[in-house]
């Protein structure tokens, strides 16, 4: 066991540095074809960027507003998302199959929001998201929650089996309420799940140090939207993550939630794929929300 006594904190992340490889998936250069081919559709080739639309909560929060119904709130997103991650089941009952963006399964499951969220396990099989075109699968891992171990080799085992069909795996640093968020924590939590195997990792946006985080993480970061901001917070704080190093965002409520969802979709990839400042992109969300009230 390594001897954890005088460890020194990193501090030389090379956040200006290149990454290295020629793919333009951070990490992936060494990858089977298959594998960078799915990265490719939930990253943009051109921009190395995702937009991802989340739609997964109901697997533990069941249906929370602007989710009520997918097949007539979500569905007609879809054209306009890089990627879509939801449940197998969302997707074989609520989405199109002629959508071309890229997706991602939530294979983690098991406790509602009425337990202890950290007792997951690996609830779907590759063979499962095989047959769904699956670009990727999602796993939450929780670093430092209660049953942190359990949630790490859940993502190990998802990653080999990945590994042997050319799945990507996202590693999704789950936070419980009771866990510090700042950058110190969100580069372990990120590492760990890089190191252990994951392709992308998803994780939050913090004001203080977070270049630290994307720089000092091997894969791809995308950053979860959280909690529903007002419009221009939002996208500032999308528009800050990827001035720092982020390859995207993974947005939910940011987006659902909004009185106009559509334009706050378009308005986001705006500053992710246009480099759209904030207040730029502000003004794309207002005019179709305005034009979707006339």
């Amino acid at each position: 066991m390594a001897d954890t006594d005088g460890l020194l904190d990193a501090h030389d992340f090379g956040t200006s540095g290149p990454a290295a490889g020629g793919f333009h998936v951070k990490g992936a250069h060494g990858q089977d074809w298959g594998l960078r081919n799915r990265l490719s559709r939930i990253f943009r080739p051109d921009t190395g960027r995702t937009v991802m639309l989340a739609f997964d909560h109901g697997y533990f929060v069941g249906p929370m507003a602007g989710l009520e119904r997918l097949d007539t709130r979500i569905a007609p997103l879809t054209p306009d998302a890089d990627a879509i991650m939801m449940t197998r089941g969302a997707l074989r009952t609520s989405i199109p199959p002629a959508t071309g963006a890229g997706i991602v399964l939530r294979a983690s499951g098991g406790p509602s929001i009425l337990r202890e969220l950290s007792d997951e396990h690996i609830a779907l099989d590759m063979e499962d998201a095989l047959r769904l075109n699956a670009a990727a699968v999602a796993i939450q891992v929780f670093v430092g929650g209660e049953h942190e171990s359990r949630s790490v080799a859940n993502l190990a085992a998802l990653v080999d089996a990945g590994q042997r069909h050319g799945v990507a795996v996202l590693g999704v640093t789950a936070v419980g309420k009771d866990m510090v968020r700042d950058a110190r924590y969100f580069r372990l939590a990120t590492r760990i799940s890089a190191e252990m195997g994951a392709h992308i990792v998803k994780t939050y946006y913090v004001e203080d140090g977070f270049e630290t985080v994307t720089a000092s993480c091997p894969v791809p970061i995308i950053v979860a939207g959280g909690k529903k901001l007002p419009e221009l917070d939002a996208l500032t704080m999308a528009y800050r993550s990827i001035q720092e190093g982020a390859a995207g965002v993974d947005m939910g409520r940011n987006i659902f939630q909004s009185e106009s969802p559509a334009g706050m979709l378009a308005a986001v990839r705006g500053v992710v794929h246009d480099g759209l400042k904030p207040e730029e992109a502000y003004e794309i969300f207002k005019e179709k929300a305005a034009g979707a009230a006339i």
